[in-house]
């Protein structure tokens, strides 16, 4: 950090991952007090902010675009490089480490390339970065492809909710069944009864592979899984209500005692329905053949406009667990998982099965990305 004028400037760049946005930094660039880090965090995405626009900030209002990642030496053997996540909260002065972010991840590698963090064993071509996420203590194995020593940018391959295409970067979660609670089934089940305050009793599925999720059938709610982001968001009670399962689940899965003391970011509820059809967000009409299940899910009190990846990701490992919701109602091939999403369809795989005690194991689950740099430079903070 270096003082200009009156402000502090921060070596930084600025990523599109997936289908989220960030600013990544070096962790040698920042304080090791994880208070401080938070305050510098916070004025860079302009949060809290009570208009929910973040425009005195890198943030874009939704906790899609809220995000930051931190980017350092490897402190393991099976990894290259370290990486944590932080979930900046819009409309509160909080700053979330309790799970990972899929989407972001996805642009880890290449900024661990373009900034000499990882040498790549090739100039041009695919190379394999090995990412130790420390919200959650998976590896990933992120495939990237090269040119010119450099991450590539251009290709072919279209993700759901971005425009134009990118060079495909796979990602490899290496046994993330409890990610969060230490558990792939936090309640010992595929199918739970859960007790809901207010609500009654609500049969779900508690699943945790890569980040940890209530999934919910979206009928049992009067609801159908196609409905736009918006109409969820605008529907005071409904959200309410939603909220009052996603923390019954998360005491359930033991992230706390008491729903008050349930993290904003997980678990997740995903509503889930059989292959239906739907009209995305850009109008286009999405037909139930082209999806192997319909899912709308909520992080940080706002219905995704795609999905959080790493809650396709645990979508698709659950799908392939006998008894959960997911598998009952996603139609399965043994391929990739294709998942009816607001903005279209997106492929996700896992591969699951039992050990020797019977008990379920997820070996890893994949996903598909494209990211880019968007900005590099530095980040401008009062020095106040």
């Amino acid at each position: 950090m270096s003082t200009n004028g009156n402000q502090i400037d921060i070596p930084a760049a600025f990523y599109r991952g997936g289908t989220s946005k960030g600013v990544f930094f070096h962790e040698r660039d920042l304080p090791e007090s994880r208070a401080e880090r938070d305050a510098i965090f916070l004025q860079v995405i302009g949060a809290p902010d009570p208009y929910g626009r973040q425009l005195n900030g890198m943030g874009g209002g939704i906790s899609s675009l809220s995000k930051i990642v931190t980017v350092g030496p490897a402190t393991r053997d099976d990894a290259d490089v370290d990486y944590t996540f932080g979930q900046v909260a819009v409309d509160r002065p909080e700053v979330d480490y309790a799970t990972n972010c899929g989407n972001l991840s996805s642009a880890v590698g290449p900024f661990a390339i373009d900034e000499g963090l990882f040498t790549p064993d090739v100039s041009d071509g695919t190379t394999m970065v090995r990412l130790h996420n420390t919200n959650t203590g998976v590896v990933i194995h992120a495939a990237i492809p090269v040119s010119g020593g450099r991450a590539a940018v251009l290709g072919d391959f279209e993700i759901q909710g971005v425009h134009g295409t990118g060079a495909r970067i796979q990602l490899d979660y290496l046994a993330p069944g409890g990610a969060t609670t230490g558990k792939l089934l936090p309640a010992d089940e595929p199918l739970t009864k859960l007790d809901v305050p207010g609500e009654g009793t609500l049969e779900v599925s508690l699943v945790d592979a890569a980040t940890g999720m209530v999934f919910v059938a979206a009928e049992a709610l009067g609801l159908t899984a196609t409905e736009a982001p918006q109409t969820i968001d605008e529907d005071a009670a409904l959200m309410a209500r939603l909220d009052r399962i996603r923390r019954a689940a998360g005491v359930r899965m033991g992230l706390a005692n008491r729903p008050e003391d349930v993290p904003l970011t997980n678990p997740r509820i995903g509503l889930l329905a059989p292959p239906t059809e739907f009209t995305a967000i850009d109008g286009r009409t999405v037909p139930a053949d082209a999806q192997d299940i319909t899912v709308r899910i909520l992080s940080m009190n706002n219905v995704h406009r795609v999905s959080p990846l790493t809650s396709a990701l645990c979508l698709a490992a659950s799908s392939r667990i006998e008894g959960t919701l997911a598998n009952a109602m996603a139609r399965l091939n043994g391929g990739d998982l294709h998942v009816g999403t607001p903005s279209g369809v997106l492929p996700v795989g896992a591969s699951v099965e039992r050990n020797g005690d019977g008990d379920w194991y997820a070996r890893y689950t994949r996903s598909y990305r494209t990211a880019r740099r968007l900005m590099q430079g530095a980040v401008l903070i009062p020095r106040a």
